[in-house]
């Protein structure tokens, strides 16, 4: 498998996972938004919840220059742990949520 179509699939495989923890009993919608095109992924969640609006992005990762950036990263565990453990390199992941000036002492890519 190309390496694109690879890391197209990791990062829908583990948004489509995180998506479905307490899914099933939770009020708030968990929308998915796959851009294969553009190569931008979401997870947001949206509704209402005891008269308070939800409208918020839990993942945001995109695919640049053969590199999965995470743009967001509201997990516990961390995304970029999780695509690691499928065999990603730390040189082909950008915790793009950190400055440029810091990333260099992330373990990851700096971009």
């Amino acid at each position: 498998m190309e390496k694109l179509e690879k890391y197209r699939h990791y990062v829908k495989q583990l948004i489509t996972e995180y998506s479905q923890i307490g899914a099933s009993k939770d009020p708030i919608e968990q929308q998915l938004i796959f851009d294969t095109v553009n190569d931008h992924y979401q997870l947001m969640y949206v509704g209402w919840q005891n008269r308070k609006r939800y409208h918020g992005c839990v993942l945001h990762l995109d695919i640049k220059n053969s590199k999965i950036w995470i743009q967001h990263d509201g997990t516990e565990i961390g995304i970029a742990n999780e695509l690691v453990n499928l065999g990603v390199p730390n040189e082909d992941i950008v915790l793009a949520f950190h400055e440029p000036l810091v990333r260099q002492y992330t373990g990851f890519a700096v971009g």
